[in-house]
């Protein structure tokens, strides 16, 4: 009796030791992540192809007048707004990614697998397309808002395929299944995509095929900012939906159970991601991996699965994540910066196929 005693006691303090070091462990991530974040903030609006000095920088940040004029709109109009887009952009598609393998209790979900993305591209190839021989232009402007159009296109595509995953999700009741018609729905909004460059102007084509690439270069400091306040608005709107995701982990029943209605939550989170997918699609092109990518990434870095450490965990690590990868395109120092898509596949594809072998090693252990 006496040993089962001083087991349990045992037991009990290794608990809370491992618990303690769990926390220290969290916390110390927490502090760095921001840390992390400001630095390569920084290092955006510092590096370049034009080279810039860091009290040029810090001048400008500051609004002092003693800053030269060039070293001023550098940094003003295009190196503050890329690199506001890049971390807000991150952030909005990791919240996205979160919400929709939670929603389809499905490690592989994410914009770009389901066909979400390229139901906000169709949206978008209809109107720069469609709307260039009608000779409306809404690529390239500089107005805020001027984009709207985009947007709401974008918004419609995606929401549209996500229906469409959601009611196939309902009906089949099969991950893999699901799975595989959301990468057949990709297909799909694929050929109507190229039926429609064929179709259209060279000009526009070439609009089309740029944005398409991917890119934070593309907005102004008003519309970078609109950006940042949407997704920090819609981010923390999110938060309050922390236990009905946890719920939703141990299965549609037990969510149930818990007393929430899962329609109205499939809805909400529906149009949570749909929106923040959209809206980066629109002002960046399809940007690929980081929706699926980041939440695998902050249940290796965290070690849990509970949303109310998962939500900051990939709002920052998206963040970071994006601004890096930015960064990284620029690495090669010419007038031009790599296309964003490349960078963030060099990242996200080993990440997808550690996954997919992760999860074929448990199944079969």
């Amino acid at each position: 009796m006496i040993h089962n005693t001083l087991h349990k006691l045992s037991t009990f303090t290794h608990f809370c030791k491992n618990k303690m070091i769990s926390r220290k462990h969290t916390s110390l991530i927490f502090v760095l992540l921001p840390i992390l974040i400001v630095l390569l903030f920084l290092l955006n609006i510092w590096y370049g192809s034009i080279n810039i000095s860091w009290f040029d920088v810090w001048d400008t940040l500051l609004l002092n007048e003693t800053v030269n004029n060039t070293s001023e709109i550098i940094i003003l109009q295009y190196r503050l707004p890329q690199a506001i887009t890049a971390l807000s952009v991150g952030i909005g598609l990791s919240i996205a990614g979160l919400l929709l393998q939670t929603t389809f209790t499905n490690p592989l979900a994410g914009p770009s697998v389901l066909g979400i993305s390229a139901g906000a591209s169709l949206g978008v190839a209809l109107v720069v397309l469609l709307g260039g021989i009608g000779g409306i232009k809404f690529v390239g402007t500089s107005v805020l808002f001027g984009d709207m159009a985009i947007v709401l296109a974008s918004f419609t595509g995606a929401l549209v395929v996500l229906t469409i995953i959601v009611f196939v999700s309902r009906k089949v009741g099969n991950a893999v299944t699901v799975l595989i018609i959301g990468i057949m729905i990709g297909y799909l909004v694929s050929s109507v995509v190229g039926t429609l460059q064929f179709f259209s102007s060279s000009e526009d084509l070439h609009a089309f095929i740029l944005w398409g690439l991917g890119s934070f270069s593309k907005t102004t400091i008003a519309q970078s900012i609109s950006i940042f306040i949407v997704t920090i608005a819609i981010s923390l709107v999110t938060i309050l939906f922390i236990k009905p995701l946890n719920a939703f982990l141990l299965g549609n029943q037990y969510a149930l159970s818990s007393g929430f209605n899962i329609k109205l939550m499939q809805s909400v989170f529906i149009l949570i991601s749909g929106f923040l997918i959209a809206l980066g699609t629109a002002f960046t092109g399809p940007i690929a991996f980081i929706g699926l990518a980041v939440p695998h990434i902050a249940r290796t870095i965290f070690r849990t699965s509970n949303h109310a450490v998962l939500l900051p965990a990939v709002m920052l690590i998206g963040a970071a994540l994006t601004l890096g990868c930015n960064l990284v395109s620029k690495l090669p120092g010419y007038d031009a910066s790599l296309p964003i898509n490349a960078v963030t596949s060099m990242v996200g594809a080993p990440i997808v196929i550690w996954v997919i072998i992760k999860g074929r090693s448990m199944s079969n252990a």
